[in-house]
């Protein structure tokens, strides 16, 4: 039973890697490139991390692949933050039809 639902994990994180990948390709900007590549990757691998730790059973490959899934929920989010950040504090311009920057008003306050 465990193989059919790991298999069914490792599936629907395939689906969401590709849907990460269409969305990387697809937004206008680098901010909403970096929303759907960290969101819908870090969760697709995750699913697939876990699928193959559930197909595997347990032992040392199990143990990795649920090391990885930690390490990838860490990570992920906190580089996307960091480019991102990066990016709007080199002037990477925001869509042209972008209706809010609560960033840049955040630091307008500020200053």
């Amino acid at each position: 039973m465990s193989d059919v639902i790991g298999y069914i994990l490792i599936v629907l994180g395939v689906l969401f890697n590709i849907f990460g990948c269409v969305g990387l390709v697809r937004f206008p900007d680098v901010y909403n490139r970096l929303q759907a590549s960290t969101k819908c990757v870090t969760l697709g691998t995750v699913l697939l991390l876990v699928g193959v730790a559930l197909a595997s059973g347990s032992g040392a490959m199990a143990a990795k692949a649920v090391i990885c899934a930690v390490f990838i929920l860490a990570t992920s989010p906190t580089a996307a933050h960091a480019i991102a950040k990066g990016a709007y504090a080199s002037g990477v311009a925001l869509w042209e039809q972008t209706v809010v920057d609560r960033y840049g008003e955040h630091l307008k306050e500020k200053s």
